[in-house]
């Protein structure tokens, strides 16, 4: 079975601070928004000597913080926000599936970024982490990436509701943002698969029954990664009646509901083009068993024709010393004449019964 393209890291202890994943090239860089409904101050070089003067908790922050190789930065902002070695841990340990975990003034949540990869079939993978608190939304990215400049563009330019809201709706729009990456990634898988009906039309090549069996690998990577976030969706729209965080606003909820629908609605549209994968693989079967019934009737008829020709042939060549017809002045010519109009005879027959 083909692997998808995402490396997993060797297994770690829950403490063990080790970044796993594939990224290792990238440096460790931070962004910070400060805003509310008023005014936005974005600090682009971020360090983490200015975290005591910056970090305004009377306003909105946004942390970003993209490359994960800096394990001492890492340790260092986790110390300032009292954040466990076990969530340092979880956002270092990208073999992890998508998870919700919420403390008493904490919520974690991570989740798998899936785009199409340009120049082959498969699927890359990023893990982004986030972490929120009173005031403040931390985002874990592997490399820095345009997924979120759009919402980046709404803070600047005070578009939208998202300056008027807390961090908890900041948040909603990132995981949106993130869960459109599915969208993108399943239309092309999509497209590919159309592509794969059209050939299965015009060929049996065995490279389409690849290509299928590899796409049907895509599939099963896409619904193995949105299962689980369902699950944690689902329990974080639940959470609204529970004392243990109160981090989010109550009107906030809907949203994340939204967001569970949307997990709902890709997995039944990753069922329905399984489903469309699994007729293209079927119908290249059929075409393969189309082709080689055909090529069986031909010899077969064929073989049909030459049979009373061999039978004829065999006849007279026994070796019989009374044989009328081998003294026949013309024999040779009427035997032969006679087999011309049998194998005619046959082939009129075979056309009228629409064997070929």
């Amino acid at each position: 079975m083909r692997k998808i393209k995402y490396k997993k890291g060797r297994k770690l202890q829950h403490i063990t601070l080790e970044y796993t994943g594939t990224q290792k090239e990238h440096e460790t860089e931070m962004q910070l928004f400060v805003y509310d409904d008023e005014d936005v101050v974005e600090y682009e070089k971020f360090t983490v000597l200015a975290l005591n003067t910056c970090i305004d908790y009377t306003k909105n922050n946004w942390l970003n913080i993209h490359g994960l190789n800096d394990i001492n930065l890492l340790k260092t902002i986790g110390a300032h926000f009292k954040l466990d070695d076990f969530l340092l841990a979880d956002i270092l340990n990208t073999t992890k599936r998508t998870k919700l975990e919420e403390q008493k003034d904490i919520l974690f949540f991570n989740i798998k970024s899936l785009l199409p990869s340009e120049y082959s079939d498969n699927i890359s993978v990023e893990q982004i982490s986030f972490i929120l608190k009173d005031g403040i939304l931390i985002s874990f990215q592997e490399k820095r990436s345009d997924f979120f400049t759009h919402i980046r563009e709404r803070l600047r330019t005070h578009a939208g509701i998202v300056r008027t809201k807390k961090v908890d709706y900041l948040l909603y729009l990132l995981l949106d943002a993130v869960m459109e990456n599915f969208y993108i990634t399943i239309e092309d898988e999509e497209d590919k698969i159309e592509e794969l009906i059209n050939l299965t039309k015009k060929g049996a090549d065995p490279v389409i029954l690849e290509k299928i069996e590899n796409h049907r690998d895509n599939f099963n990577f896409l619904k193995r990664s949105i299962i689980p976030l369902r699950d944690s969706l689902y329990y974080l729209k639940t959470i609204k009646d529970d004392d243990t965080y109160n981090g989010i606003e109550k009107e906030t909820f809907s949203f994340f509901i939204r967001l569970h629908q949307k997990s709902l609605e890709l997995l039944e549209q990753i069922d329905s083009d399984m489903s469309s994968l699994e007729s293209a693989s079927n119908f290249y079967f059929s075409e393969q068993s189309r082709k080689m019934n055909e090529i069986m009737k031909t010899l077969t008829i064929i073989s049909a024709v030459f049979i009373p020709l061999t039978f004829i042939v065999g006849v007279y060549g026994m070796n019989f010393e009374y044989m009328p017809e081998l003294k026949a002045k013309n024999g040779y010519f009427i035997v032969l004449g006679a087999m011309v109009l049998l194998v005619i005879a046959l082939i009129i027959y075979f056309k009228k019964r629409r064997w070929f």
